[in-house]
């Protein structure tokens, strides 16, 4: 788009679509509803308030619930470094230097990885499920069900399933609740004395079940990898019953002839030393006596202080009728009927988020909150390059900036060990953490040179702690993570080594994650010297910690250093012989073109270094990279490229990878290259499901209705011709705690409204023309 820069000023009114129809309540798209139970448990209905997660599968017979705590963990904190790592260093790097990577790469595997079997092993740990809830309904089987409907309304946060059998009305309900911390499930009919059931858990290791009092519990400890005693969890299960009979037998509640039953579930564990068995009675006992539409209420208030922040339409709803499995199929074969798919998809992002994680607790992890497995696919653990970033990037625009704040939490909790990290391996000051990390504070490498050795994660960890602050302009956050910012900018300081014939100061050795290229040898390898995003981020991370530095006043004398080694630094990318952006310091040949990760396009994003406007020669190769790329690869790197296309403002290209990422998908096989695609719950698949598909898609939509630019903002640079008819948003976030409310029609906008906490005037871009917009006075 070519942008007019005649400047006008404007204060925009709300002209014509009333702030209450925005903020209507009881949105029908906001539903993800189907006429039969789940065949699989990728069709579960994902439910969490931060900590506890539930997962019911609406079986109409047999109901299985799968339970989650966000802290179950097995594993323990480990030191795996190699303190004589850094004895090999210069060896290392003189070898890269010299052209033989593979031989370095072989030296690396041998004495630069770490102690012990990595993420192989026990004491690494994982992320693991807490088990399920079981109900065995008493019900006439010989009858087929009517009116079967299961439903989660992910404005209300709260799930249902019902049906009528022989006559009789059956209802379910269930919520997570944000109020008093546990599970509820309420289970109904239209008729007096209709609920009969027996309730029970089950685990597949590693649990006892026992009856105290009117509680039914599960308990145990995980294995820490060293002498078996880890993690210690249980489940307290109550029910409050209205008629008929209650009766507790081994293992089980059963219930009689009940008019209701209300299940009350709590879920809780000892990490970080937390008084689980205390702590968990106090809350079910809290459960017990809530009223429950009392309790549904305030539950409702709580998580809508954070979703209803944020409005979102393509268009007239008109899928009323269409269940959410049967909307994806449609969507393949006609997406322009259906706009508002992508507006529920970007919604549902946001409702994973609030679902998954909360102040003083974890990040969400490879699967969010939501796993059915002891070994959970990759160890439900942090990866470090592109996927926990992944999983925040959509929060500082969605209007959620406060659930970024676990994740500077657990980075901060890994500078410990990353400056012995730093120590042992590169004898440098500051620290490091590499490519995988848990809630252990591990930051060693990992355990092959090929992926294990990229030393970028801490860098990358630091652009989601800065973008942060780019959000809210919080000083005073900004000086809780400048030591942070500092400690990893001294490793990379330190870190550094000038190239002989090249001049520049670059890392190494290093991997471009997880890629592989050829030597003139004819064999192949990962490690290198300076691989790209080494480079941007050893730059960008250099700058925001100048930048901090002038805003808080500091007069830190090591930024006058920083100041000086940013002008001797490898250059953010270079341009290859076929016009694309060079992966590596030397024009390889990569041994996967079609490779799931773009690590050589940091610089595009999630960092501003690569615009059209500002690099147009590096914005054209990026596009010539991405073009030789390819559109597929696993449901995150789908997403990545679509944040990609829209930042390259290809609208159309951005959009035809949303729909690629929404493609129905059934299998659940580990899968590295090719697929892709949703879940009929809409979870992402890799396949198997990986929820960082989701935040990576809902962060694209972000993109193409707004980006922030050095200097000015720009509304809907990348809205596709489907979404453009008519539509509005409400409550998305600009950097610099700007909010920021529009309308458009026919793919123009015909209102905007930016909201700031000072007064201020913005430069913004709509259009096709600049504007210089005075801000509305947030109260």
């Amino acid at each position: 788009m070519k942008i007019k820069k005649r400047l006008s000023y404007i204060f925009f009114a709300f002209i014509s679509l009333p702030l209450a129809a925005i903020c209507q309540k009881g949105d029908p798209n906001l539903r993800l509803w189907y006429n039969q139970p789940a065949s699989q448990w990728e069709e579960y209905l994902p439910m969490g308030n931060g900590k506890m997660g539930m997962m019911p599968n609406g079986g109409i017979h047999k109901e299985n619930i799968t339970l989650n705590d966000i802290t179950l963990w097995s594993g323990s904190p480990q030191d795996a470094n190699n303190y004589q790592a850094n004895e090999h260093l210069q060896e290392i790097r003189s070898l890269l230097l010299a052209g033989k990577n593979e031989i370095a790469q072989e030296l690396i595997n041998n004495h630069f990885i770490c102690m012990g079997p990595g993420s192989g092993g026990g004491q690494w740990g994982c992320f693991q499920t807490m088990g399920d809830l079981n109900i065995d309904y008493t019900l006439n089987k010989n009858v087929k069900p009517l009116n079967y409907k299961r439903e989660l309304d992910i404005q209300t946060a709260k799930a249902s399933t019902s049906f009528v059998i022989d006559g009789t009305k059956y209802t379910r309900e269930y919520f997570t609740s944000f109020n008093t911390d546990a599970g509820y499930i309420r289970l109904s009919a239209d008729k007096a004395k209709s609920i009969s059931v027996e309730i029970s858990l089950n685990r597949q290791e590693k649990a006892s079940y026992q009856i105290q009092g009117s509680q039914l519990t599960m308990f145990g400890q995980l294995d820490n990898g060293t002498d078996g005693k880890g993690m210690k969890f249980i489940t307290r299960v109550s029910t409050t019953v209205k008629g008929g009979t209650v009766s507790y037998l081994n293992d089980r509640i059963i219930i009689k002839s009940a008019d209701e039953a209300i299940i009350q579930v709590v879920t809780d564990t000892d990490y970080k030393q937390n008084d689980h068995l205390t702590n968990s009675e106090r809350v079910l006992k809290k459960a017990i006596s809530a009223n429950w539409d009392q309790e549904l209420t305030l539950h409702r208030k709580k998580y809508a202080a954070l979703f209803d922040r944020l409005a979102l339409s393509f268009g007239a709803f008109k899928q009323l009728q269409t269940p959410t499995n049967e909307r994806l199929k449609n969507y393949q074969n006609n997406p322009s009927a259906d706009p508002e798919l992508a507006a529920l998809f970007f919604q549902y992002g946001r409702y994973l988020s609030i679902s998954s994680t909360r102040l003083g607790l974890l990040p969400p992890n490879l699967q969010g909150l939501w796993a059915n497995q002891i070994r959970t696919p990759w160890n439900g653990d942090y990866h470090l390059d592109v996927n926990v970033q992944m999983n925040h990037w959509h929060l500082g625009p969605t209007n959620l900036s406060e659930l970024e704040l676990p994740l500077a939490d657990l980075v901060a909790g890994l500078t410990k060990n990353g400056a012995k990290t730093a120590k042992a391996y590169y004898n440098a000051p500051g620290w490091v953490a590499h490519v995988i990390t848990n809630i252990w504070g591990y930051t060693e490498p990992g355990e092959a040179a090929s992926w294990g050795i990229a030393n970028a994660g801490s860098g990358w960890l630091c652009n989601n702690l800065w973008n942060h602050f780019a959000y809210t302009q919080d000083l005073n956050y900004l000086k809780s993570i400048y030591p942070v910012l500092r400690g990893a900018a001294q490793f990379y300081n330190a870190a550094l080594m000038s190239h002989p014939t090249k001049g520049w100061l670059v890392t190494g050795p290093s991997v471009s994650p997880e890629n592989a290229f050829y030597l003139p040898n004819g064999t192949h390898a990962n490690v290198c010297m300076g691989p790209t995003i080494d480079n941007q981020i050893t730059n960008e991370l250099f700058k925001n910690l100048i930048t901090a530095n002038e805003l808080l006043g500091l007069e830190d004398s090591f930024c006058d250093t920083l100041q000086q080694k940013i002008l001797l630094l490898a250059p953010i990318a270079q341009v290859s012989k076929d016009g694309r952006i060079m992966e590596w310091l030397e024009d390889y040949k990569e041994t996967d073109p079609q490779h799931r990760h773009i690590s050589h396009l940091y610089g595009l994003y999630p960092a501003n270094q690569i615009t059209i406007d500002g690099t147009p020669e590096l914005a054209a190769a990026a596009k010539k990279t991405l073009e030789v790329r390819g559109d597929d690869g696993p449901s995150w790197a789908i997403a990545y490229k679509m944040i990609f296309w829209a930042k390259l403002k290809d609208s159309e290209r951005a959009y035809k990878l949303f729909r690629q990422l929404v493609i129905p998908r059934t299998d659940t096989h580990i899968n590295y290259g090719a697929g892709g695609g949703s879940y009929t719950n809409l979870l992402t698949a890799g396949p198997p499901f990986q929820i960082d598909g989701n935040f990576g898609g809902t962060a694209a939509i972000a993109e193409m209705l707004i980006q922030n630019n050095k200097d000015f903002i720009e509304l809907l640079p990348s809205l596709p011709k489907d979404w453009s008819h008519k539509g509005y948003i409400r409550g998305l976030k600009a950097k610099g705690d700007l909010t920021i409310d529009m309308q458009w029609q026919d793919g123009q906008i015909t209102m905007a409204k930016v909201y700031s906490k000072q007064k201020k005037t913005i430069n913004v871009v709509y259009n096709g023309k600049f504007h210089k917009l005075n801000t509305i006075l947030l109260k």
